[in-house]
């Protein structure tokens, strides 16, 4: 049942397509349902954009491209930290919207609002400090000068997972750079991009330079977008199986492409590390999100000899975390996504078990409402299971064992995915071997998260291409162009 406050934090966001500054029902008419996950029930409907909707967005970011990469980058910052400051006056609210629409707890969502405004906050620091440079030819008789300028109107898709931060992280340097967008987030959560489209023209963004296209449509909608000639940049965060065809797109056109993509975290724990904070740091990879995370740890790998007291401790921290709606205070576990991420979840999990694997806590769903799923540790299991190979996106801890650091990494980079890993060793000598021999895009030392808007997000393999976040975030929206000076 949704309470008066609910229906006025979900009263009070458009649910309209965004384009060209403008709020308007999608072409055909349609509209779709956004779901409560704790309840299956319908929050409220929301416009169901056509590919001519698309080509509409589209055709509003190319017509602001040039105004908007010629406005000053103070402007283009200052419009950035006003947004920022509007997201954090507003957390409490969003944080509701996310946690209705996604799932997770409350804590949870006031904690990404907090991480997606601080990514506003970050490239509205980084906009006035794009820089080429200007230097003398080797040869002396010219000169060499180099220009940093915007790549112009790019395509974003975003998952349903983190509905707000996956976006801030994009549209950030997009704004600081002097790119504008057309954005599609994910059909399970577009309610929180949308109420940041309402923020950012507050913020006093220019019309057209961020136009927001729901849709249940999403192939029908993005290929036209993707092949069209006028389009100069896709960024997408979501699965590598979408990700390649993406990619086979994008080539067309010979885009620039960001994928950040699928992830198999091994969570490696030696026999010297500090047991306590291994378990804490287990907990947080581990149930962070309810486990639908790219970050989530989704293997854990411990040294033969401390095992079994890593697992029952694992075990009996799992099994005291709350399970329920998010918007119940206390919470600590969520309801999955839908009933499709509930069944993967099952299946992975049975397969693990028929194989040998011994669940210690947890292993089932949760009541007969929403796609509650218990914490689970399963112990035992092995090599040849599929919750060692695929990511699980949920809150089940499979464990394995290792005995050599050789072995160990071995077990961590046998995936084709390389997004992130975590290490707990307290062995200096061993911590920077294993992290330079992980073939992962990012790892976490003796810590459970790695995210932080001042450091570069990205994977290496079939885990994505290209950074977000940090200095090297707005690159992905910068052209370097060089320029001869003939100065004999």
């Amino acid at each position: 049942m949704v309470s008066e406050r609910e229906q006025a934090v979900l009263g009070s966001v458009p649910t309209g397509l965004f384009i060209g500054g403008s709020w308007r029902d999608a072409s055909s008419g349609a509209r779709f349902d956004v779901e409560d996950p704790a309840t299956g029930e319908a929050l409220t409907t929301v416009a169901d954009a056509t590919p001519e909707d698309g080509d509409a967005a589209l055709t509003a970011a190319v017509a602001a491209q040039q105004a908007w990469a010629e406005t000053p980058p103070r402007t283009r910052g200052e419009i950035l930290r006003s947004a920022f400051e509007l997201i954090t006056e507003r957390s409490e609210d969003l944080a509701l919207l996310m946690t209705l629409e996604m799932g997770k707890s409350l804590a949870e969502s006031r904690a990404e609002v907090t991480y997606a405004a601080e990514f506003f906050r970050w490239f509205s620091e980084e906009a006035v400090r794009v820089a080429g440079r200007y230097s003398v030819a080797p040869t002396g008789g010219s000169r060499v000068l180099t220009m940093k300028q915007p790549v112009g109107p790019s395509f974003f898709i975003t998952p349903w997972n983190f509905p707000m931060a996956m976006g801030t992280r994009k549209i950030g340097p997009a704004v600081a750079a002097g790119c504008t967008m057309v954005m599609k987030p994910a059909a399970e959560t577009p309610l929180s991009m949308l109420a940041l489209a309402s923020i950012l023209a507050e913020a006093g963004l220019p019309d057209g330079v961020l136009n927001v296209i729901p849709t249940t449509s999403s192939g029908a909608v993005s290929e036209p977008i993707i092949r069209d000639p006028r389009l100069r940049k896709l960024s997408f965060t979501g699965s590598t199986q979408v990700g390649r065809m993406l990619i086979e797109q994008s080539a067309q056109q010979v885009l620039r492409v960001s994928m950040e993509l699928g992830g198999n975290a091994p969570f490696l724990i030696f026999d010297d590390a500090d047991l306590d904070a291994a378990v804490d740091g287990a907990v947080v990879a581990k149930t962070r999100n309810i486990g639908e995370a790219c970050t989530a740890a989704n293997r854990f790998h411990v040294q033969e000899s401390i095992a079994d007291e890593f697992a029952s401790r694992l075990a009996d921290r799992l099994s005291s975390l709350r399970v329920g709606r998010g918007t119940e205070e206390g919470v600590d576990i969520g309801p999955l996504i839908n009933a499709k991420q509930r069944d993967t979840v099952e299946t992975l999990l049975g397969d693990a078990v028929e194989r040998g694997g011994r669940v210690m806590t947890g292993g089932s769903r949760v009541g007969d409402v929403g796609y509650f799923f218990q914490p689970t540790v399963v112990t035992d299991v092995p090599a040849g299971a599929r919750i060692l190979a695929e990511e699980v996106f949920g809150p089940v801890a499979p464990i394995t064992t290792f005995k050599t650091d050789d072995e160990a990494l071995t077990q961590a980079n046998n995936t084709e995915y390389g997004l992130v890993s975590y290490v707990y060793t307290r062995d200096l000598q061993r911590a920077l071997r294993i992290c330079e021999g992980l073939e992962t895009g990012m790892v976490g030392l003796n810590a459970g998260m790695v995210s932080n808007v001042a450091a570069p997000f990205g994977g290496v393999k079939a885990s994505g291409i290209g950074r977000e976040g940090g200095f090297e975030g707005i690159e992905e929206f910068l052209e370097t162009k060089y320029v001869s000076v003939s100065l004999p």
